[in-house]
């Protein structure tokens, strides 16, 4: 009987601290089973009596499931009731959609990766120091018998994954009481650091990685981005010098040709232009006007006139072209 009011005092007391300070903005307490087996109003065997539920996604704690423990349970009974937490966990029913989900999901809402992970809800241990079970060797023991619920996988840049791993984090009362969850009094099974609450539930170290990921690909788009830029420069660059080379220079006076001059006797070359000298540039061009008109005043029409007939071969006497083929 006194190991039992021992727990629900401690029961009441971790209900209450943890996440006090967001108690104020909404926090919300749930309790009850989480049926391994059976259904939310009738659980079947192999679940587990909830201790506390608690949910703060405004401060990054969507789900926490708290189990308190006054160090008079082993370190396989606590495993045996993380188990149980796996199975529910783990347990899929289908949805109103008609697709399957995991349980909880409908009852709770939480975000479907936390950290970038598809991880459980996180399983906080509180243990309270009353019982006989000696906590240095309890932790470590509980440790090894459940490392295949929290092991994650490691990765290449020294975070770990843990899609289908459930964060298990353990506390002591006092530690609690003293700093509260912003404190850097929680162990991550699998960590050897002590962390604040929301870190310890987390994956800071991915969280951290993902970042720098992402910072990589939009460096490697700027720089694709410039090189594209730079090799569109590079090859305006070499097609001007490339018509450069090929600009006309004046025949007469050796100065290279104006863009404007140049693009007139272009023209010359299609039909499209009346421009009579293209191998002059402008200044010449309109200079030999000017000395031929001094020259022969008014035999500059003459001229372009007889050029432009000697392009039109000479019809026949009384007949027009249409008129050999009216035959």
């Amino acid at each position: 009987m006194p190991h039992r009011l021992a727990h629900r005092r401690a029961l009441r007391y971790a209900q209450a601290r943890p996440l006090q300070e967001t108690r104020k903005h909404g926090l919300s307490e749930h309790g009850g089973s989480t049926p391994a087996t059976g259904t939310w109003n009738a659980p079947g065997k192999g679940g587990a009596q909830a201790g506390i539920l608690l949910t703060a996604p405004q401060d990054q704690v969507p789900l926490l499931f708290i189990e308190v423990d006054n160090y008079h349970e082993t370190a396989e009974e606590i495993a045996d009731k993380l188990e149980k937490h796996a199975r529910f966990f783990r347990r899929k029913v289908k949805d109103t959609d008609g697709r399957e989900r995991p349980m909880w999901r409908p009852r709770w809402t939480a975000p479907a990766a936390w950290s970038g992970d598809a991880t459980y809800p996180p399983v906080l241990l509180v243990f309270n120091r009353i019982g006989e079970c000696n906590p240095n060797r309890t932790i470590p023991r509980l440790r090894e018998l459940t490392r295949h619920l929290w092991v994650g996988e490691r990765q290449k840049g020294g975070h770990h994954h843990y899609d289908g791993r459930i964060p298990i984090v353990a506390t002591g009362l006092k530690n609690l009481s003293q700093h509260g969850p912003t404190g850097p009094v929680f162990l991550r099974f699998g960590r050897d650091h002590m962390e604040p609450l929301r870190e310890a539930i987390g994956n800071p170290r991915r969280e951290a990685a993902d970042a720098r990921a992402r910072e990589g690909t939009a460096r490697a788009r700027e720089e694709h981005r410039a090189k594209v830029q730079r090799a569109a420069r590079e090859q305006a660059a070499k097609k001007a010098a490339e018509r450069e080379a090929c600009r006309p220079v004046c025949t007469d006076y050796g100065a290279e040709f104006t863009d404007e001059r140049w693009k007139a006797t272009e023209r010359v070359v299609w039909g499209a232009s009346p421009e009579f000298r293209p191998t002059l540039c402008g200044d010449c061009d309109r200079r030999f006007e000017t000395d031929w008109e001094q020259a022969w005043p008014g035999e500059k029409h003459r001229h372009e006139e007889r050029d432009q007939d000697q392009a039109v071969p000479e019809q026949k006497a009384g007949g027009t072209w249409l008129s050999r083929f009216r035959r």
